[in-house]
């Protein structure tokens, strides 16, 4: 999503403007009537002035009661800043962060043991990226800048290395900074000095001080941009540095020129060479097969504003790395199934819904997402298994790979099934080695596949765990288990519902997703279907087809014939025409009428009654319970136009109900008032969690964020972010967790539990399929299969909701097929709702319009409310008169109320915490405004009485005189 930029302070501005209208136009009367008074009589002047100027008086006060009052309170609250983490909180949050990079660093190669370093020893550091390193991304999960972030050279010298200082100055005296772009803008310059710059005198004293040199490569991301595929046409912002530094068609994830000759200089004349790539899209690292220098090679994502010590103690062997790939790395990504089919396609034949807005280039554009549930790893252990490509020399690094500084043996003792449908396996993990560590047991099926039937992966993980610290020598036993519905496959041309088929399903522990420890085989006797009369334990509603709409015209990557249609499938689109049925369902400002939609037979709901119920009894009781409905009956049309206009940061008041505003922040990594720059503790990026494959430390992640969020004042917390890494190449892969939905899901799951123990709501984003951004505000019509969408982009939320209790969901800009997302009822109300159960509220993304966000139509089809602070346009409903219209405000008020009074708002603390300091200090400018203005009244009229007493005086002067 989006944060505050000047954007906003311009809507902002304008919103203002009626308010500051007003207030010139009781100016312009009093100026009008003061003019006027002269030719009055001077009791009468006095007397009409005076009250001008106490008008004038009143407008002010009431204007700015409008502005402080009105729906944009919620932002006078975040500016004063209300809520500051305490140091205890803090402290935790520093420490958790280290630790979690701690198991989340992973150790890629490790040849002859170069690594660990010994404490104390000399280190040459490379890499320009070594003094500027990636902390996490940018955009709305930047980390704040108020609290001390420990550098990458900072975590080397705690853990106790001596680092060559000319080389740090080297580098600063280059460039001390990053470049300082726009806050969604990206800059892709690569300032690394040109190896001319290396003196040979700086070489020699470098090989006098050690013979060992550690090379920083890295790589950021963030909202707004995607990873350029050709770097040979970027733009670079204010320098010139990485000009000519890429050939035409070179990609920002593979090293630049200037990189390539810095290894080349380190490795002729270092023997002891490491690699620190930091960085959390997947890079191309097989030019550290051509170096036989290069021993080790570390990858570290954005680490937070702590996690670099890890680095250090990593590397002195303090901590033992325990993490294990989230994501695939291949030697070449422009080879990958989605290379050809991510970034700008228009559709040529939409005119009738072009749009003028500086957000878009004007006409629906589109992705077409054609490898279908052949995502990451999935593909690569399927295409090898059906000959399609040689594995070793495709795959540098397969999904779940990590090594140690000890070695491990793990014996899968057996394997359970208890009649319930559960699988249990007992595996038991011995550490094999001389040094203490941790293990990552991982565990995958092969389902047995029938030529041109239900598409399936060879692999697929279906359940994981992490040792405890493990002495050399000592074991521990680790259960995994399952759920044999959890290995069905969705059939979306067959049964159109999750099946089971009959036949023998491998069950393998893997040490990664390539290589076999040990398998069993579960057999499955009869073919069980999932359907409408026997849906899956997990489901309230049966999985049924919804997204029939979402398919199109795509031929889509099929295992069928050994991936014969691969050529044809991956190929870039052909075709850059909508067709006549994705038209006819398309809506964006054009097109939609909310009367169109009305219901005649609907029945306009009680609104404004007096029944006396408040929203805090509501607290724990059931969403069905009929209690709910009086207390809806209380609610004004104004109030629930507020309810679902304004909820930027917020979840707006509601009187009527004695319902109070919350406060909601974002940041995946961290919670960031975007108003003040104060935030919380930022935590590593979201892949440097997945990394780690601990759910303990994902829920203690939450449960931080739940600690610091109560600190803060905070209810909502907009997060987590859980998106695939579809491709490598997607700028916003560092808040997404992996490229596979069940890691993924784990990882997301027990942070939104950990922050719920704190009554903090979670905003999972982005709901669905909003995995690329180029052209998100564009109407980005997103094309996939419903067996894609439902095992690969649905099974993350799917796992934070059943398995989480998320009780919140921030809809995603793109549209699913012809349908925006965040209006699309199939995806919000029956999937979200019908068949998860989920009971919550859904909030848009930033809601900038972009000419097809519209709150009639989001709160008709399943969502709730618009995640902006004040009036924008589409944002506030304007069929109020409708009882279609009212109904769907009705039900969407419901679900802001219910999972309002649900969470730490409204737990005794919250509200004994009272009202912000700064809106009792305009309490009592108000009184005192009051009092002033009782003050000038009476004196005004003791003035008045008294000039006219004289001029009665006066007057009987003269009369008496005549």
């Amino acid at each position: 999503m989006l944060e505050i930029n000047i954007q906003d302070v311009i809507n902002i501005l304008n919103l203002m403007k009626w308010y500051l209208i007003g207030f010139g136009i009781i100016l312009l009367i009093a100026l009008i009537l003061i003019i006027a008074v002269k030719k009055l009589s001077k009791h009468k002047k006095y007397m009409v002035r005076s009250q001008s100027g106490i008008a004038v008086f009143v407008a002010f006060v009431t204007i700015a009661n409008l502005v402080c009052f009105g729906p944009m309170s919620t932002m006078l609250t975040l500016a004063s800043g209300r809520g500051t983490i305490s140091e205890e909180a803090g402290a935790r949050a520093e420490a958790l962060s280290e630790e979690i990079a701690a198991e989340g660093i992973v150790l890629l190669a490790n040849e002859n043991s170069l690594l660990p370093l010994e404490s104390g020893s000399n280190i040459n550091v490379f890499g320009w990226s070594s003094t500027n390193p990636v902390y996490g991304g940018t955009g709305s999960g930047a980390l704040s800048g108020v609290h001390p972030t420990v550098s990458l050279l900072d975590g080397l010298t705690s853990a106790g290395f001596n680092l060559n200082t000319e080389l740090t100055e080297f580098y600063t005296g280059y460039r001390d900074k990053r470049p300082v772009v726009g806050m969604f803008e990206q800059d892709w310059t690569l300032p690394e000095p040109p190896v001319a710059n290396y003196s040979a005198e700086m070489i020699n004293k470098a090989k006098a001080f050690s013979d060992t040199a550690v090379v920083v490569v890295s790589r950021i991301g963030g909202e707004g941009a995607d990873i350029p595929t050709d770097m040979s046409k970027i733009t670079y912002h204010n320098n010139s540095d990485s000009y000519g530094d890429f050939e035409d068609g070179e990609h920002y994830l593979e090293l630049s020129r200037s990189e390539r000759n810095l290894i080349d200089l380190v490795t002729s004349n270092f023997d002891k060479v490491v690699v620190v790539y930091n960085g959390a899209n997947a890079f191309e690292l097989g030019f550290t097969e051509e170096y036989k220098q290069i021993k080790s090679i570390l990858w570290t994502p954005g680490a937070g504003q702590t996690g670099f010590n890890a680095l250090g103690k990593v590397i002195s062997g303090v901590v033992n790395p325990s993490g294990k790939t989230s994501d695939t790395f291949v030697y070449d990504l422009t080879s990958t199934p989605t290379y050809q089919n991510m970034g700008h396609f228009e559709f040529k034949n939409a005119d009738e819904f072009k749009l003028e807005s500086k957000y878009t280039s004007g006409l629906p554009t589109f992705v077409n997402y054609v490898e279908g549930i052949y995502v990451g790893y999935r593909f690569y252990e399927t295409a090898a298994e059906e000959g399609l490509i040689d594995y070793d020399h495709t795959v540098l690094y397969p999904f779940g790979y990590g090594k140690s500084y000890t070695t491990f043996k793990q014996e899968m003792r057996g394997m359970q099934e208890d009649g319930q449908g559960n699988v249990t396996v007992e595996v038991t993990v011995t550490n094999t080695g001389t040094a203490a560590g941790k293990e990552v047991v991982e565990l995958y099926y092969t389902p047995p596949y029938t030529n041109g039937g239900i598409e399936k992966a060879a692999v697929n993980l279906v359940a994981f765990d992490k040792t405890d610290l493990l002495e050399a020598g000592a074991s521990q036993n680790i259960l995994l288990s399952f759920k044999k519905e959890d290995i069905a496959s969705y059939d979306t041309y067959g049964t159109g519902a999750w099946v089971l088929e009959k036949g023998d399903y491998r069950i393998s522990l893997r040490s990664d997703s390539h290589t076999i420890i040990d398998e069993q085989t579960l057999t499955i006797d009869e073919t069980i279907v999932y359907g409408e009369d026997n849906k899956r334990s997990s489901d309230h509603v049966a999985a049924v087809n919804q997204f029939d709409f979402a398919e199109g015209d795509i031929a889509y990557l099929s295992r069928q014939d050994n991936f014969a249609n691969y050529k044809e499938a991956i190929a870039a689109p052909v075709s850059m025409n909508m067709s006549e049925n994705a038209k006819a369902n398309f809506k964006n400002d054009t097109n939609y009428n909310p009367a169109d939609y009305n219901n005649d037979a609907d029945v306009m709901p009680v609104t404004g009654a007096d029944n006396g119920v408040k929203l805090v009894e509501m607290r724990g009781l059931s969403y069905d319970d009929e209690a709910w409905e009086p207390l809806l009956d209380q609610l004004t049309i104004n109030e629930m136009v507020s309810l679902i206009a304004y909820g930027g940061y917020q979840t707006s008041a509601a009187k009527s109900v004695g319902k109070v505003a919350t406060t909601d922040l974002d940041g995946p990594a961290s919670i960031n008032n975007n108003f003040t720059g104060i935030g919380s503790i930022g935590f590593p990026s979201a892949v440097l969690m997945s990394n780690s494959w601990n759910e303990d430390m994902a829920m203690a992640f939450g449960e931080s964020i739940g600690e610091m969020a109560e600190d803060m004042g905070v209810s909502g917390w907009y997060a987590p972010a859980m998106n695939m890494h579809r491709s490598a190449f997607a700028g916003r892969n560092f808040e997404y967790y992996s490229e596979d939905g069940f890691l993924s899901g784990k990882m997301a799951a027990n942070a939104v539990k950990g922050a719920s123990k704190y009554g903090v709501y979670t905003y999972l984003k982005h709901f669905a399929l909003n995995d690329q951004e180029i052209n998100r505000f564009s109407m980005l019509t997103t094309w996939s299969n419903e067996q894609a969408i439902r095992e690969i982009y649905l099974k993350p939320f799917e796992m934070a909701v059943k398995e989480g209790k998320s009780t919140a969901i921030m809809s995603a800009y793109n549209y699913i097929g012809s349908e925006w997302a965040g209006a699309s009822s199939a995806l919000l109300n029956t999937v979200l709702r019908d068949e998860w159960g989920f009971r919550g509220m859904v909030i848009t993304d930033y809601f900038v319009g972009f000419g097809y966000m519209d709150a009639d139509l989001f709160i008709r089809n399943g969502g709730d409310f618009s995640l902006i602070p004040y009036e924008n346009g589409g944002n506030v409903v304007d069929d109020t008169e409708s009882a279609t219209s009212v109904l769907a405000m009705r039900q969407a008020s419901k679900n802001i109320l219910y999972t309002v009074v649900n969470s730490r708002a409204y737990s005794e603390n919250a509200l004994a915490q009272g009202m912000p300091a700064w809106k009792v200090a305009a309490i009592i400018i108000n009184i005192v405004a009051a009092c002033i203005f009782i003050l000038m009244e009476l004196l005004t009229f003791r003035k008045y009485r008294r000039i006219s007493n004289k001029m009665i005086e006066s007057q009987k002067t003269e009369d008496v005189l005549v």
